[in-house]
C-alpha cells in the first residue's frame, strides 16, 4: 500500500508539473524588461471567455489633460472607461473585434457577417458619457477583423484601414455624413492573417500573425510591401498582435505585442530599429499574458501618468473576465533606457 501510495503521489505530481509547463510559453524571447501596471479597467462584461480585444484612447481637445479609453468586448460591443478604470458607458454592438478614434468618431471592425466586412460607425458623447450608434458601412467581401484609423487634424477626412482575417488590407475614407461609407483607395493582401495595424503618417504597419510585421507604402491602388521585422523567436514571438506608437523624447517608436511570450517589442523609426523588449509582471494589478490590442498615447494625464499611457489587453485577469491594464509609459521608457 505504501509504495502504491508513493508511486500515485509522484504520477500527480508529474501531471501537475507538466500542466505547469504547457501553460508556460513553449518558445520565449530575448528576456524582456520588467514593469508593472499602475491600473486596470473593469473587466468586460463576457466572461468565461476570450472577449477582451483592443482598446484605444481619446483624448480631449478642450483639455489634452483628459482621456477616457474605448475598447471592445468582441463578443458584445463598447466599452468606455475613465482612467481609474472605472466602466462608465457600454453599447450593445455584437461582434466588434478592434477600435479606434478620430475625435468623437469610433469606428470598429464589425464581424457580425463573416461573408461581409462592414465598419460599425459611432459618435462618442464624452460629456455624458455616451455611445451613439451611426450605422455600418459596406467594406467588401470577407470577414471584417483587423482597423485603425490615421490621425488627422480636425475635420479633415477619416482615413481608415480594415484588414479583413485572410490579410487582405482595405484603406479608404470614411463618410459619416447620413448613412456610414467606406471609400476603399488601395489594397493590398498579406500572405496570410493578420490583425493588428496603425498609421505612421501614410504609412501603414500591419502584423501578420505568424510572419512578422509589414510595411505598406501606398501606391496607386495597391502598396509597396517590404517585412520590417519578422517572427524570429527573438525580438517578436507568434502571434504578432497589436501595434501601437507613440511620440516621445523627440523619436516616435513602433510597439507590437509579441503574443506568443507575453512581451512587448519596440522599434524605433521610421527605419524600425530593434530597441528592446518590455513584460508587464504580476504587482498589484496582475501580469499581462496573451495580449492582442494594445494602445500607446504620450502626454500628461496627471500624477497617475505624467508622461504618457501604454495600455494591453490581457487575457487572462484570474478568475474575472478579461481586461485592460494601464501602464505607465515613462517607467517602460525607463527601464529600456530611452
Amino acid at each position: 500500500m505504501i509504495r502504491t501510495t508513493k508511486l500515485l503521489s509522484l504520477a500527480a505530481l508529474a501531471a501537475s508539473l507538466a500542466g505547469c509547463a504547457a501553460s508556460a510559453p513553449a518558445i520565449r524571447g530575448l528576456p524582456p524588461v520588467q514593469v508593472t501596471a499602475s491600473g486596470e479597467t473593469q473587466p468586460v462584461g463576457t466572461n468565461r471567455a476570450d472577449a477582451a480585444d483592443d482598446p484605444a484612447i481619446w483624448i480631449d481637445p478642450a483639455n489634452p489633460n483628459r482621456a477616457l479609453i474605448v475598447a471592445t468586448d468582441k463578443k458584445a460591443g463598447l466599452h468606455v472607461y475613465d482612467l481609474a478604470g472605472k466602466d462608465i458607458a457600454f453599447t450593445q454592438a455584437g461582434l466588434v473585434n478592434n477600435v479606434d478614434v478620430a475625435g468623437d468618431i469610433i469606428v470598429a471592425s464589425d464581424r457580425n457577417d463573416e461573408m461581409s466586412a462592414a465598419l460599425a460607425v459611432f459618435r462618442l458623447d464624452a460629456a455624458t458619457p455616451a455611445i451613439t450608434a451611426l450605422g455600418r458601412a459596406p467594406a467588401g467581401a470577407g470577414e471584417a477583423y483587423g482597423l485603425c484609423l490615421k490621425k488627422s487634424a480636425p475635420g479633415q477626412p477619416i482615413t481608415a484601414a480594415l484588414i479583413v482575417k485572410d490579410g487582405t488590407v482595405r484603406v479608404g475614407t470614411v463618410g459619416i455624413d447620413g448613412t456610414p461609407t467606406f471609400t476603399v483607395q488601395w489594397e493590398h493582401k498579406i500572405p496570410t492573417q493578420s490583425e493588428g495595424c496603425v498609421f505612421d503618417g501614410d504609412t501603414l504597419y500591419v502584423g501578420e500573425e505568424v510572419g512578422g510585421i509589414w510595411e505598406l507604402k501606398p501606391d496607386g491602388k495597391t502598396a509597396t510591401a517590404r517585412m520590417v521585422a519578422s517572427v524570429d523567436n527573438q525580438r517578436l514571438v507568434a502571434d504578432v498582435e497589436g501595434l501601437a506608437t507613440i511620440d516621445y523624447k523627440g523619436q516616435r517608436y513602433l510597439l507590437a505585442s509579441s503574443q506568443g511570450d507575453n512581451a512587448y517589442a519596440v522599434f524605433r523609426l521610421p527605419g524600425v530599429e530593434y530597441v528592446g523588449r518590455f513584460a508587464v509582471a504580476a504587482g498589484a494589478f496582475g501580469a499581462t499574458s496573451e495580449t492582442d490590442g494594445i494602445e500607446a498615447v504620450a502626454g500628461n494625464f496627471g500624477p497617475a501618468f505624467p508622461d504618457g499611457i501604454f495600455l494591453a489587453q490581457d487575457g487572462d485577469n484570474g478568475a474575472l473576465a478579461q481586461n485592460f491594464k494601464l501602464v505607465r509609459w515613462d517607467q517602460i521608457a525607463a527601464a529600456l533606457g530611452l
